[in-house]
């Protein structure tokens, strides 16, 4: 199913705006970067209208909070994954420095 996010960019002197669409609702957003706040538009609107479509739901704020749900889910699971991969990668170093050290031991001992 296609979005329904519509870019309107309109500048001003200190911030990009940019009106989207989320849900056939408007919103006119400023930022830095209007490209990336409509990317988050559409994630937000693919997010609503899956959640519409799962559900049956058409209450908007309830479709808004489930939707709001589903992606702190995800941000959460990514989050606990980078953890997860950083203490991993801390490991390894420890175990590669602890190599590295008995190599240069058994070298000097030799040398």
């Amino acid at each position: 199913m296609a979005t329904a996010v519509k870019d309107t960019t309109v500048k001003d002197a200190q911030n990009s705006g940019i009106r989207v669409e989320i849900f056939d609702q408007a919103y006119n957003l400023r930022g830095s970067d209007p490209k990336y706040i409509l990317q988050l538009a559409e994630y937000v609107d693919a997010k609503m209208r899956a959640v519409a479509q799962a559900t049956n739901t058409i209450d908007t704020v309830r479709l808004a909070v489930l939707a709001a749900l589903n992606i702190a889910d995800e941000f959460h699971l990514l989050k606990r994954k980078q953890e997860t991969g950083a203490v991993d990668y801390q490991k390894r170093a420890r175990q590669l420095s602890n190599v590295l050290d008995e190599v240069l031991r058994d070298e000097r001992k030799a040398g």
